[in-house]
């Protein structure tokens, strides 16, 4: 039996939208906001705000909140590479990594997460492996749900804690 990788994982799931949907949903404020976050700037290099459906491009600065979380919660990070099209690459935090990617795969469209760089501790472990595991895997599922016209999943209630959709 070969050892277990805790450095890395990788989510996938088939979502019917068109790629240039789901590119939106990751490279703008928008929509990143449509699914995933209850606040998500993209700032270029000087500075600056892009607007609510500019594409964000490598080298900006992110900065993310959740629904669920007070705003002392936010995380910060890098654009580190994206295409516009079906690439999507991002730092997150101590987690590690992002690299997103969006693919045709037997007639259906996939969204494919991998995070990387994961560091092997017992912290590393607990939180970012298999809490950040956890965490995308709602996440994608609420896109799917969102973009094939079900019902936002989220908790947007900050008073209830220590659910898996926040």
């Amino acid at each position: 039996m070969s050892e277990f990788n805790w450095k890395t994982f990788t989510v996938r799931i088939p979502v019917n939208a068109p790629a240039e949907k789901l590119y939106w949903c990751w490279g703008t404020r928008e929509g990143i906001e449509y699914w995933f976050l209850r606040m998500g700037e993209y700032k270029n290099a000087a500075g600056e705000l892009r607007s609510d459906n500019e594409k964000a491009q490598s080298g900006d600065i992110y900065r993310w909140r959740w629904h669920g979380w007070p705003d002392e919660v936010t995380e910060e990070g890098t654009i580190l590479e994206c295409n516009g099209k079906d690439f999507f690459k991002f730092s997150f935090g101590k987690a590690g990594n992002c690299a997103v990617s969006i693919k045709k795969e037997e007639g259906e469209t996939i969204v494919e997460l991998v995070q990387d760089e994961i560091p092997d501790d017992d912290q590393g472990r607990h939180y970012w492996h298999l809490g950040c595991k956890t965490g995308w895997t709602f996440y994608l599922a609420n896109l799917k749900s969102l973009l094939e016209g079900g019902n936002d999943l989220r908790n947007k209630n900050e008073a209830l804690k220590n659910v898996v959709n926040s």
